[in-house]
């Protein structure tokens, strides 16, 4: 099973560790699509900082995150699973695993980011701040220049085994699994369920549905669960007590979408 997250817009603060060495993360393929970026981000961040922060989008707050992409290159690092913090990843509570379920993690998590393309939770990197939907002045826009790395990697990645995709919409636009991988993938939405005068009404989660799906993949983490396919992830989703909704996909080559139903939102 490999599970893609998205990233945290807020980061934990780089480590005292080694400064980044590059051929050190996972998908080596991804390597010149992310010296590229790297260096025309470092680029932008050492020159006019009122550009930087517009480039990024950053408000005046924000400031300082300029300085820290800047320090890309020298910065010390720790594991991407410290580096990324934020609801989902307070609810996945990866210190806190078993020892079998932090290997788990490991192996299965696939964080995507606008500078790395994607990282596994174990590989180290600094804080920095570069969301999916930035436009490099050089480069364009990120979810559009990862496009085409991200379908020479992703296939073998995703090896033979069920794909969850619990990214945000900026990420997923990165890449889109096709072919015999989409059918073995299962995206997932939140929806609130409340009843008001007798009648339930259900609304999509935007804040609290990434707590939830933390939640799952911690549940699934603990449970050393494999489902082979969405249809099976469907039942042990519910065995671990979630309600759960599935839509087979209407023709071949398209992912499955399961519907993530709370009733409380916390």
């Amino acid at each position: 099973m490999l599970v893609l997250l998205p990233p945290s817009e807020g980061k934990a603060a780089s480590g005292r560790g080694a400064p980044l060495k590059p051929e050190s993360l996972s998908l080596p393929g991804l390597a010149d699509a992310r010296a590229a970026i790297l260096d025309e981000l470092v680029e932008l961040c050492l020159g006019d900082e009122d550009k930087a922060r517009e480039v990024l989008g950053l408000s005046e707050g924000l400031r300082g995150e300029i300085a820290k992409n800047a320090e890309l290159r020298t910065a010390g690092t720790r594991p991407a699973g410290e580096i990324y913090t934020g609801v989902l990843y307070d609810a996945l509570g990866l210190a806190t695993l078993d020892t079998a379920a932090r290997r788990r993690a490991a192996t299965s998590l696939l964080v995507f980011s606008g500078l790395w393309g994607a990282v596994r939770v174990g590989d180290r990197i600094p804080s920095y701040r570069c969301s999916m939907g930035v436009k490099l002045p050089g480069l364009g826009a990120l979810n559009a220049y990862w496009r085409a790395p991200m379908a020479s990697v992703m296939p073998e990645a995703a090896g033979e085994g069920l794909v969850l995709d619990l990214r945000s919409s900026a990420y997923a636009g990165a890449w889109k699994p096709a072919g015999s991988v989409a059918e073995r993938t299962a995206s997932v939405r939140v929806l609130h369920s409340r009843v008001v005068d007798g009648v339930e009404k259900r609304s999509v989660v935007s804040h609290f549905n990434k707590a939830t799906k933390g939640r799952m993949v911690r549940d699934l983490l603990l449970a050393g669960a494999r489902p082979k396919g969405p249809a099976e992830l469907v039942e042990v989703l519910r065995d671990l007590g979630h309600t759960v909704e599935a839509q087979a996909p209407g023709r071949a080559g398209r992912p499955w979408a399961l519907d993530v139903v709370v009733t409380e939102i916390h």
